[in-house]
């Protein structure tokens, strides 16, 4: 496939004038729909941003366009495509793509779950990878996509769709809401697959999901590889198989010395806007381990784990344990330095919402959570500080609880 091709599968019937970059940045799906598919056929570069950047968001990603690619890559129709992420480091970057590593992805994901056409409805924004890529899909193998408000779903209001091999799109924290209503587990059986993405699900959720035999496709991804490279089919999830799955056909991931996921695979971005990848596998930014079946089990970053009088603690674990309790709507778990520990697990949760009842969330992490796991503290607060991506940066909110004692 060349990049013409990629515009007419998205609507393109004929390419206009070619233009040097694009900036693709709109809420309403159909907009940014029709801007990106002109956008493709134009033969720019193309950029996408979030609209609801703040203005450092704005200005850090606006400094990144002026940077030039500085190296051997010329091809107008390689890496065109650049993609806001937090990167390896947490700071913005742009990840490169193009219509080989879409249609890879795209590939991969039907060769998977079995599907001829895949269809969607879109809740997820498409300014973002899995919002874009559930678009895609649908555009790439002559599905049908419907955009739909998240809100309009949570409240209960679903589309009206026909037979086919159907897919939904969702982050653990929409799924927990959905359930919250006893008419979406009906709905959500419909689907061939529920992908589930975008975070760690804690395993209360997911037993309550294979208790009402949903078809959950928990999964692993990321920007800079398309979205998922590996995803536990709906038959796999409802025989108690865990993790996130086995590669994709179009993808290998391995865990090296160490636990370090490293992934190849044809849908791998060319590199981070000016620059380029060179060739070879990706090593990510997370740890984790291959079960007996190649299941990949994500074990957390591996910049974020704490030491706490000498043992290590995974904060996305204990995020995952306070979140089953019911207690929390959002909930972040840092390292504090302590003079006793070294570091103390504080967590953080929102001021303003339901104050947690303490006493009955310690009692459910003495059934789950080893004693060096457990939060020392519990803070509540107002400002919740963002990396230039728009990504919680935890070592800024490490240091707002440490300038609190």
């Amino acid at each position: 496939m060349d990049r013409i091709d990629l515009a007419r599968q998205l609507g393109v019937r004929r390419p206009g004038p070619a233009r040097g970059e694009t900036v693709i940045s709109a809420a309403d799906p159909r907009i940014f729909m029709a801007r990106f598919a002109s956008a493709t056929a134009a033969r720019g570069t193309v950029f996408v941003a979030d609209p609801s950047w703040r203005a450092a968001q704005r200005e850090t990603f606006a400094a990144l366009l002026k940077s030039k690619t500085v190296n051997r890559e010329s091809r107008i129709d390689r890496g065109w495509l650049c993609l806001p992420t937090g990167g390896t480091t947490g700071g913005m970057r742009l990840a490169r793509h193009d219509q080989d590593t879409l249609s890879a992805a795209v590939s991969g994901c039907r060769r998977h779950f079995g599907a001829a056409r895949i269809s969607a409805i879109g809740v997820l924004p498409l300014h973002h990878v899995s919002g874009l890529m559930a678009w895609l899909r649908c555009a790439l193998t002559g599905g049908r996509y419907v955009a739909w408000s998240w809100d309009d779903l949570a409240a209960g209001r679903w589309p009206e769709v026909g037979g086919g091999d159907w897919f939904l799109s969702l982050v653990p924290t929409q799924l927990q809401r959905l359930l919250a209503r006893r008419s979406s587990a009906d709905r959500l059986r419909r689907f061939r697959a529920v992908l589930l993405g975008g975070g760690p699900a804690w395993p209360e959720l997911l037993e309550r999901a294979a208790r009402l035999r949903l078809p959950l496709a928990p999964g692993y991804g990321m920007t800079e590889t398309a979205a998922m490279v590996t995803a536990l089919r709906p038959e796999e999830f409802l025989a108690g198989r865990t993790g996130c799955g086995s590669a994709l056909p179009h993808a290998r991931v391995t865990v090296e010395a160490g636990g370090v996921i490293r992934v190849a695979s044809r849908s791998l971005f060319r590199g981070y806007y000016p620059d380029w990848r060179g060739a070879g596998t990706w090593p990510t930014a997370d740890l984790g381990r291959l079960d007996e079946h190649g299941s990949l089990h994500v074990l957390g970053r591996r910049d974020a784990i704490i030491i706490t009088g000498g043992e290590k603690v995974d904060p996305v674990a204990v995020e995952a344990a306070l979140l089953a309790t019911g207690q929390f709507i959002d909930v972040v778990v840092v390292g504090v330095p302590d003079v006793r520990w070294g570091h103390a697990v504080v967590a953080c949760y929102p001021a303003g919402s339901r104050a947690p009842n303490l006493e009955a969330v310690e009692r459910a992490l003495a059934r789950s959570l080893a004693g060096h796991e457990r939060p020392k503290r519990f803070v509540a607060l107002g400002r919740w500080p963002r990396t230039a991506s728009g990504k919680l940066s935890r070592p800024a909110l490490a240091a707002i609880v440490a300038a609190q004692r």
